[in-house]
């Protein structure tokens, strides 16, 4: 997979590209990731990117133009590409998209600045907008990473096993279960006994249990869209009953 993003401060991107997981995939050739500066593609003696907002206004927009251009720059000749501006508007950004974007050959991030963009840029250059949450920050920078990093987990060779990906949270709509490392007693906290016993049957039960619970303990609006058995439906509606 291809993964560009636009952004004014490459450095900033560059430096996630280079560690942990992200740095492995791109060292192994597994995914290649690049970012491209919009001001390169600016002609004025300043190297403009903003301007002023028609009809008043605080701050300064973002101009179509180079953003245009840049996209128009790195876009490839492939099958599958998706071209998404990362701001408020947009989508809540979900497991599920990861999933999604994660089988295009060529994603192209556009991140924001300053007090926006140019509509136009919504309107006419990408193919949708995400939001990674109902709050402001001061560039598409940080929502740009966040999907990337999301999505490159989805890609079969990032991580050691493809099950990693399919075990963590959300995937399945439900929160991962407890996990825990050595020592099996730290300080007066143990491991549950069925996880050092050896029987995979019956930890694999505790595990799904243990999700369950805590899904719907944490974040059960998540059980709408789980797939569940009508055991585990009557057993949750039992657990609600004794919470209540």
């Amino acid at each position: 997979m291809k993964i560009d993003i636009i952004s004014l401060f490459p450095d900033f991107i560059q430096a996630f590209y280079q560690h942990s997981i992200i740095g492995r995939a791109v060292a192994s050739g597994v995914i290649d990731l690049d970012v491209t500066n919009p001001r390169q593609f600016t002609y004025d003696r300043h190297r403009m990117v903003d301007d002023t907002i028609y009809g008043g206004g605080q701050g300064m927009l973002m101009k179509a133009a180079p953003l245009f251009t840049a996209v128009e720059v790195v876009r490839r000749s492939v099958e599958k590409r998706r071209i998404i501006f990362m701001g408020p508007t947009g989508c809540p950004f979900t497991q599920q998209k990861a999933r999604e974007l994660a089988t295009y050959d060529q994603l192209i991030l556009v991140c924001g600045h300053y007090e926006g963009v140019d509509y136009r840029v919504e309107t006419e250059l990408v193919d949708e907008v995400i939001s990674i949450g109902d709050y402001v920050l001061t560039g598409g920078e940080i929502p740009a990473m966040v999907v990337t990093d999301a999505v490159v987990r989805m890609i079969p060779g990032v991580l050691g096993t493809h099950a990693s990906a399919t075990d963590d949270s959300f995937y399945t709509s439900l929160l991962e279960c407890p996990q825990y490392t050595k020592p099996s007693i730290f300080r007066q906290w143990a491991v549950p006994d069925v996880l050092c016993n050896g029987d995979h049957k019956k930890i694999a039960s505790w595990r799904r249990q243990a999700s369950l619970q805590r899904t719907a303990m944490l974040r059960p609006d998540l059980l709408i869209h789980a797939s569940l058995t009508p055991q585990e439906r009557l057993w949750l509606s039992s657990e609600k009953e004794e919470i209540e």
